[in-house]
């Protein structure tokens, strides 16, 4: 059902298709100032059109803005053959998404005509045909559907957001040529879809990157409008966004960032919200709606603390994506371009490098030489290139990176996601990244038909990256093409499932609560109490992050659904046609692809260009070479349908259908060669394992000086021993050592920890640390709390 195209409002627009006259001269104000503003920071500028990457990005600009212009073809319903936005009936989805979603893509299509127009070398720049095509399409489309008084349908972000955000940029650069009654019908559309009770109070869908999205849309509608509450109320409704949450949306002390509630999202949402934050912080600045709540420090803080964590050569890990990652190539989108880990780094990367420009000059210069060394590691996808970059992202970054200065290294060390079941562990020349799940954090995201097949992503999904080799593992069509029930790291059943399984929006959630770890900052010990989605699957899974290696323990696995349970060991992207050689225990194995093999007594592994893998004691796996097809349209109903192939070699225990008290264990070694991983093998004493059973797992490595375990249940690991569930690590240095404790089930209560060893003296500890004694053995008290934090004590051996 079609709003009116000959109703009231659109009588008092200027003649379709006609240029309205510009207003009389006058003095500019402060909202022609922020106007001018916004137009740059969308624009960019410094720049030559005529030089590379420039030259050719512009100009792909302008052939795609007369692609567009020659398609548009305005009818009842839509403006663009097959982007049809009428009003469905009944209301219903997904075809009122769809139509919801068309009418965004028509007007983020009539964006891109507009900035063509404004940017120099488009070859359609200041073009006055091109100019009246688009003002023609947006009296349709305002006519039609997005005007005051219409009822929406659909998705609510179209409305709010997505369609008054493309069009508040048009009116930017095109404002000279709108006219008053056209300024008039478009704000008065927005108020109607945007009022001010949409920022009223911080809930439902004004949290997090939403409200500063709408944030954005009203401070842009008071500077078109001119109108200073709007943009006064803009500033204000930020205020929400700043404090540290403890639940639900938000950023967290710990650098936990969750949206949907249940969510961890770093990377998508996470990144609207600090890119929105630094656009609107930039065209505030100096006026009188300037951001001046001390609360944007916890903005600040999060660039370190939420955000570079999950950088690494410029992408960002995929575990804080949420659905995001089933994007690929989308339908509508009229570039093609490839959504992936890259891309969405590069994003952050910009954000980070505009929010610079207007923090202190310290934090300018630390996050300065951070976007400095991300951009000269991305050798995959190199950022001053990036195609998803806008110009004026591209702009800002080449005048830093060319300006010169430090080049920040990737950091060392292990950082505890706590609020939202996330680890990250970072070596010298490569990074991993664990994501998990439990009753606060969802497996999985789907949604609006996305990321439909992510059924097991957060049980126990390991990712990991090389400095210089593999950084293209999971940009390079990886989740259209893998095995869902094989992704690396995860215990998981074979039982059959439906697209969108347990629910959308991060309904799916396991009943568990031991989920969680300890770390000094170095290592750590991480474990899951993992339950299988839509299955009867329960487990223990333990990781213990070290120097080179990751020890991964698995025991307790026991299901009843009468499918295969699998706990995969590597699931490995080769690409299109790699024949990476494959060596077990020093034996190269066939580089066909279909070939399998049953790798009885194995006792180590290695994968050319990628990692060595070792199996204590000798084991028993499965490998296989794969080719496998798939499209990102099987896994995003608004994604490309090309077909796609891509070869894995994959290594997993099978434990059989039904199994009642399996277990695993193996070391992965990324970038190891063959001989180093031969050699660990061969080391018997490097590693013991101290525990693998459904209550206890436990590792002491001796030249690191390392214990380390998971209590499931109160009990003892070798030395350790403690009165509730826990994880616990101890590291010795010289005379001294760090003893590091959580409480995963984050229920409060107290745990007494002993450690076996002698201990002269408690140097230093926590205010949640009681030191109980010492001597011949130490004992502590940890008030645990309620946050799954680390509790550390430092102690003086005897």
């Amino acid at each position: 059902m079609l709003a009116g195209a000959a109703g009231a409002s659109a009588a008092a627009l200027p003649p379709t298709g006609a240029a309205a006259a510009p207003a009389p001269a006058r003095a500019a104000d402060a909202f022609d100032t922020l106007r001018a503003t916004w137009r740059s920071l969308i624009l960019g500028g410094g720049f030559d059109p005529a030089a590379a990457p420039y030259a050719t990005r512009l100009a792909e600009l302008g052939s795609t803005a007369r692609r567009l212009r020659t398609e548009m073809a305005p009818a009842d319903g839509s403006l663009w053959p097959g982007l049809g936005y009428a009003d469905p009936e009944p209301d219903t989805d997904p075809e009122s998404y769809a139509h919801s979603e068309n009418l965004q893509t028509s007007y983020s299509r009539l964006r891109t005509m507009a900035e063509a127009y404004a940017q120099p070398g488009t070859g359609s720049t200041g073009d006055a045909a091109l100019r009246t095509a688009v003002l023609t399409g947006l009296d349709h489309l305002h006519d039609q559907a997005y005007r005051a008084g219409q009822a929406r349908w659909g998705n609510w972000y179209n409305w709010q957001i997505g369609v008054p955000q493309a069009l508040l940029d048009i009116d930017v650069l095109l404002y000279e040529h709108l006219g008053a009654a056209r300024i008039a019908a478009h704000t008065a559309a927005i108020d109607h879809f945007v009022p001010d009770s949409a920022v009223a109070g911080y809930t439902g869908t004004s949290t997090g990157a939403n409200r500063v999205d709408l944030c954005r849309v009203l401070a842009l509608r008071g500077v078109i409008g001119k109108t200073p509450a709007k943009t006064a109320l803009a500033r204000d409704a930020l205020a929400p966004v700043f404090p540290y949450v403890t639940s639900g949306d938000g950023l967290y002390a710990d650098g936990s960032f969750i949206q949907h509630g249940h969510v961890p999202y770093a990377g998508s949402y996470g990144a609207v919200l600090l890119g929105g934050l630094a656009l609107l912080f930039a065209l505030l600045e100096g006026s009188a709606w300037e951001v001046t709540d001390a609360g944007r420090q916890t903005v600040s803080d999060s660039v370190e603390k939420a955000y570079a964590p999950f950088l690494f050569n410029g992408l960002a890990m995929d575990a804080v994506s949420g659905r995001a990652v089933s994007r690929g190539v989308l339908r509508n989108d009229v570039r093609g371009l490839h959504q992936d880990d890259h891309t969405r780094g590069h994003g952050i990367i910009a954000a980070i490098a505009l929010l610079a420009t207007t923090a202190p000059a310290a934090e300018r210069s630390r996050w300065e030489a951070m976007v400095r060394g991300w951009i000269a590691r991305d050798y995959y996808s190199p950022v001053l290139t990036g195609s998803a970059l806008t110009v004026a992202q591209l702009a800002r970054l080449r005048t830093l990176a060319a300006a010169g200065g430090e080049r920040a290294p990737e950091p060392a060390g292990h950082r505890l996601f706590a609020g939202m079941d996330r680890a990250v562990h970072r070596r010298p020349g490569w990074a991993a990244c664990l994501s998990m799940a439990s009753e606060r954090i969802a497996y999985y995201e789907t949604g609006n038909g996305e990321h439909l097949r992510g059924w097991h992503t957060g049980s126990g999904m390991l990712y990991w990256w090389g400095g210089d080799f593999a950084n293209g593992q999971y940009t390079d069509d990886f989740w259209p093409t893998v095995d869902p029930y094989r992704l690396p790291g995860t215990t998981a059943s074979r039982k059959a499932l439906a697209d969108a399984a347990g629910g959308a929006w991060g309904a799916a959630r396991p009943a568990v609560e031991w989920v969680g770890g300890a770390t000094d900052g170095v290592y750590a010990a991480v474990g899951q109490h993992l339950k299988g989605l839509s299955s009867t699957l329960t487990a223990r899974t333990s990781w213990f992050f070290l120097d080179d290696a990751i020890v991964c323990l698995g025991a307790g696995i026991q299901a009843a659904d009468g499918a295969g349970v699998e706990s995969v060991v590597e699931n490995r992207n080769l690409g299109a046609n790699g024949v990476h050689a494959f060596t077990v225990d020093g034996s190269t194995q066939s580089t066909a692809p279909g070939w399998s093999a049953t790798l009885t007594g194995a006792r180590w592994a290695h994968l050319a260009g990628h990692a060595g893998y070792v199996f204590p004691g000798g084991a028993t796996v499965k490998a296989l070479r794969q080719e496998r097809t798939g499209a990102w349209s099987a896994i995003n109903k608004n994604a490309d349908p090309t077909a796609l192939t891509r070869r894995y070699l994959t290594m997993f225990f099978d434990h059989g259908a039904d199994p009642a008290a399996a277990s695993y264990a193996y070391l992965l070694l990324p970038g190891a060669t063959a001989a180093a991983t031969a050699a660990r093998a061969a080391d018997t004493g490097w590693l013991t394992v101290l525990a693998n059973t459904g209550d206890r797992q436990g590792v002491r490595v001796p030249s690191l000086g390392l214990t380390a375990a998971n209590l499931w249940t109160a009990g003892a690991v070798g030395p350790l021993a403690a009165s509730a569930p826990a994880s616990v690590l101890v590291r010795e240095t010289g005379a001294s050592a760090a003893v590091c404790v959580c409480g995963p089930l984050r229920d409060g209560a107290a745990i007494d920890v002993t450690w076996n060893r002698a201990v002269a003296s408690v140097a230093s500890h926590d205010p949640s640390v009681q030191v109980l004694s010492t001597g011949a053995a130490l004992r502590l008290r940890i008030a645990s709390g309620a946050r799954g934090a680390v509790h550390r004590a430092v102690v003086r051996l005897g």
